[in-house]
C-alpha cells in the first residue's frame, strides 16, 4: 500500500515537472488576472543650457530631482521657483510621484527646464485643459520651453563678445 502512495506522488511530481519543461496543453489552475499595467509618462523642459527629464507615474506625491527630495533643494528660492507649477496643480499632485533628470547649465536655467518638465509632464499625465488654461495664464514658460540660445563668440576673438568691434577714433 505504502509502495503504490508513492509511485502516485512520483507521477505527480513527473507531470508537473514534463508541464513545466514542454508546456501544458490544459493549465492546472486558472491564471490569476493580469496586473493592471500602471501609467507611466515621460516629459521634457530645456532653458539655456538645461534639459529636464520628467518621469511621472502613479503615487503618492512625492518629486524627486535627481534624487534629491524637492523640500532639500537649496537655495530655497530655486525650491519656491520650482514649486510653482505644483502649487498650481495640487489636487493632481495627490496621486502623481515625478522623477526629473536634469543635466546641463546653471542652477537658474536647471531650476527653469524642471519647473517646464513638471508642468508638461501633469498637464500629458491627466489631459486636462483646464489645467493647461491654469499654467498659461499664470506663466507661458510653465509650459513652453524658451527657445532663445546665446550668440556664438565671431572667430578669431575667442574671448571678444559676438558684436564687439573695436572703439572708433575721430583723430
Amino acid at each position: 500500500m505504502a509502495e503504490s502512495q508513492t509511485t502516485q506522488k512520483d507521477a505527480k511530481h513527473n507531470t508537473k515537472k514534463f508541464d513545466q519543461d514542454h508546456g501544458s496543453a490544459m493549465p492546472e489552475q486558472p491564471q490569476q488576472a493580469k496586473k493592471k499595467k500602471k501609467k507611466v509618462l515621460i516629459a521634457d523642459g530645456k532653458r539655456k543650457k538645461a534639459i529636464a527629464r520628467a518621469v511621472i507615474r502613479e503615487g503618492t506625491g512625492r518629486i524627486r530631482i535627481n534624487a534629491v527630495l524637492l523640500d532639500n533643494i537649496q537655495p530655497r528660492y530655486r525650491q519656491m521657483r520650482i514649486k510653482e507649477a505644483v502649487m498650481l496643480a495640487q489636487e493632481q499632485m495627490k496621486g502623481v510621484n515625478i522623477d526629473v533628470t536634469v543635466k546641463g547649465g546653471g542652477i537658474w536655467g536647471q531650476a527653469d527646464a524642471v519647473r517646464t518638465a513638471i508642468a508638461n509632464a501633469l498637464v500629458n499625465f491627466y489631459k486636462d485643459s483646464a489645467l493647461k488654461n491654469i499654467y498659461l495664464d499664470y506663466d507661458r514658460t510653465l509650459l513652453i520651453s524658451d527657445a532663445r540660445r546665446t550668440e556664438p563668440h565671431k572667430p578669431s576673438r575667442s574671448s571678444a563678445g559676438p558684436r564687439r568691434t573695436k572703439q572708433q577714433s575721430k583723430r
